[in-house]
């Protein structure tokens, strides 16, 4: 099978995906930004070739690259998993006639109010919410909906550009902020209480090859705006519990209505006093390296399983479930340069079995903003068979651990 795979190097987790589709026995083309000499000879070596584009989100330069390697092989496989990639390599599929993911379905997993009309539509229960043009509108639905609010771009990921809305003071101050009363639409929906966490599927024609569940402490919008946090994304190992079925229920389903066929998902939810709630979905594996703490956790390689998916249509082998795993975010106390760590070497003698990663940045390396996410600044990985022991040794960590920085 030859498979075409978009930007096979950047970031650098890119690299996992290109070394298990020739694992399970892939040509793999890869399209990329960055001339031939960017990539190491490791990547190199999984490729039977490499094609640089100006930009691959660019569709007409993608879409020239894609038919020059159609003139010289049959392609069985256009692959993208980056959010921002999707889209466009929808496009290029449905122009070139390359099975995969559709526009229709990548743009419903995308724009976010396209999304949830189509799954309310569809009897599952989500935010109320709407797309605003114009600041009457977003006023209007205010005054309909009532405070708190969420407003965030369309299409964006995360909590990137994401403001919580409690008061129409704030509206109008968020509206000048988002560009909204520039012309710029946005994303404005039911502010919804309640804990937050994701499911993630390997979807197989339609059907869940794999799945698992991870719990956000605390939820992202105040992870993301509180320098003191050290949040975690917690996977547990305790699927087959019943306080679960509800929400598994709910991914089958919204991976139905979508159409999604073979692929991986992102599927956010809420749950708290209005029961359980669909947040958002996208098409593509999870970001922050979520995979490495599933592969950590399930003592497997699900980059493997992926790859197996498209190149063979069935899975490989299945998680052990043997361990929960999780990631902590160390924020530095201020911006600027890192100059040391404190309590590490404290948690490496209590937990050191427990701990399978660990990203500390060395000393005088510059801090990145809060905003930049989990990945940001300095991060570990940490494993244990118990779901709440784990939980107790991440908070342990997270009161433990300083980074400084001056």
């Amino acid at each position: 099978m030859n498979v075409i795979f978009i930007e096979p190097s950047f970031p650098h987790n890119q690299r996992e995906f290109v070394r298990a589709l020739k694992a399970v026995g892939a040509n793999v083309i890869g399209i990329g930004e960055r001339p031939v000499e960017y990539l190491d000879d490791e990547v190199k070596s999984w490729l039977t070739e490499y094609v640089q584009v100006r930009s691959v989100v660019h569709e007409p330069s993608l879409l020239k690259a894609v038919q020059a390697i159609q003139s010289l092989v049959w392609v069985d496989r256009l692959e993208a998993t980056i959010e921002a990639h999707i889209m466009a390599a929808a496009s290029i599929r449905e122009a070139t006639d390359i099975p995969g993911t559709s526009t229709e379905t990548a743009f419903l997993c995308r724009d976010k109010p396209a999304m949830k009309e189509a799954l309310r539509e569809a009897g599952i229960p989500c935010a109320q919410s709407t797309r605003a043009r114009t600041p009457d509108e977003a006023r209007k639905f205010a005054r309909s909906v009532g405070f708190p609010l969420i407003i965030k771009p369309p299409a964006g990921a995360g909590a990137s550009g994401t403001w919580r809305v409690g008061s129409s003071e704030e509206l109008e101050s968020v509206m000048q902020e988002s560009g909204l009363t520039a012309g710029v639409a946005v994303a404005i929906e039911e502010f919804i209480e309640g804990h937050e966490g994701f499911l993630d599927t390997l979807a197989i024609n339609g059907e869940v090859g794999h799945e698992f569940i991870t719990h956000y402490y605390p939820n992202v919008l105040e992870a993301m705006r509180e320098r003191w946090i050290s949040p975690q994304m917690v996977a547990t190992n305790r699927l087959d519990e019943p306080g679960y079925d509800e929400v598994r229920k709910m991914a089958r389903k919204v991976n139905k209505i979508l159409n999604i066929g073979t692929s991986a998902t992102h599927m956010e939810w809420f749950y708290g006093p209005k029961g359980l709630k669909f947040s958002e979905i996208g098409c593509r594996p999870p970001g922050v390296g979520q995979w490495d703490v599933y592969n950590a956790a399930n003592e497997f390689d699900l980059y493997f399983e992926w790859a197996h998916a498209l190149v063979h249509g069935s899975t490989h082998t299945q998680p052990s479930r043997r361990y929960a795993a999780g990631m902590i975010a160390l924020r530095p106390e201020q911006d600027g340069t890192i100059s040391g760590y404190s309590g590490v070497d404290e948690i490496e003698q209590k937990y050191g079995d427990c701990v399978v990663a660990a990203h500390l940045p060395s000393p005088g390396t510059a801090t990145q903003p809060v905003e930049g996410g989990y990945m940001a600044n300095a991060w570990m990985r940490i494993r244990h068979p118990d779901y709440d022991t784990l939980r107790e040794i991440l908070n342990d960590v997270g009161r433990t651990v300083k980074v400084h920085a001056s």
